[in-house]
């Protein structure tokens, strides 16, 4: 709860006391919304890129910030949320998609100015859609007359969570504590990876290349003490008693990496919502 006595936000706070194992991501996250709503004329949107592996916090942090931003949070008539396999499924339709991807966020852009659009799976987006937004994300000023730079856009990716945790391995056999690792430390690895995939929705994106992207959060694969706090969490919002002996049994239950040492969550907290219901 310390981390929690000392934060001045809403956004702050609830990263501080419901997210677990991601220092950077709260720091990346707090700076970046802090400084954008604080500035009355931004000269570009707010633009955000999650990268991690699966159930490290991607999909709930973006929950979490749009919650903080939009009453309803992702139920909000202003938030956006795309995923690829939902909305652009057919590679042969790429033209259409990007034909509607445009009108729609000019459309609601035009309805209202301070809006949110998340890009989940951008590791499946198809290469080339996404650069239909790019004239949304740059500093010129109106974009086929409309004005769009209080808007917020999000983009989520398992691309460059690899990368993230075999240095997060490297970190670990040289003994260095989580806390101690900079975003210069993990940022050029996450770019390779990401940027230059030709299997990435981001691929020679005029994104990348017109460097649009704000921040490049990177999410860090979570240990088995991370794991029995999410556990905890997850007992505690269900009512339920947060047993040490239940935390255990789900953190044990879960498969850890690499094979020998077996020190990282391969599934993060993804899956210990539902595994609960067997150990109580």
């Amino acid at each position: 709860q310390t981390a929690a006595g000392k934060c001045s936000s809403g956004l702050e706070c609830d990263l501080a006391v419901n997210l677990v194992g991601q220092p950077l991501v709260r720091q990346q996250v707090v700076k970046g919304v802090r400084e954008f709503l604080e500035n009355r004329n931004p000269t570009k949107p707010l633009v955000m890129s999650f990268h991690g592996s699966t159930g490290t916090g991607k999909t709930y942090v973006s929950s979490m910030l749009v919650r903080y931003l939009f009453p309803g949070g992702l139920q909000s008539p202003y938030v956006h949320h795309f995923s690829p396999i939902v909305h652009f499924p057919h590679a042969e339709r790429m033209e259409q998609y990007k034909e509607n991807l445009k009108r729609w966020i000019q459309g609601n852009l035009t309805n209202c100015g301070r809006s949110a659009f998340l890009f989940d799976e951008m590791d499946k987006m198809h290469p080339g859609l996404i650069d239909v937004i790019i004239p949304f994300l740059g500093p010129s000023w109106v974009v086929y007359g409309t004005n769009y730079r209080k808007a917020i856009f999000i983009f989520i990716s398992n691309a460059g969570g690899e990368q993230i945790n075999e240095m997060m391995l490297d970190f670990w056999r040289a003994r260095k504590d989580r806390e101690e690792i900079s975003l210069q430390d993990l940022e050029p690895a996450i770019s390779k990876a990401v940027f230059e995939n030709p299997q990435s929705g981001f691929w020679k994106s005029g994104i990348i290349n017109e460097h649009l992207i704000d921040f490049v959060v990177p999410f860090l694969p979570l240990k088995r003490h991370h794991v029995k706090q999410c556990v905890v969490r997850e007992l505690t919002q269900q009512d339920l008693e947060a047993h040490p002996d239940v935390a255990q049994e789900v953190a044990d239950s879960i498969p850890y990496f690499p094979e020998e040492e077996k020190i990282f969550s391969s599934t993060g907290c993804k899956t210990v919502a539902s595994r609960i219901s067997f150990f109580l």
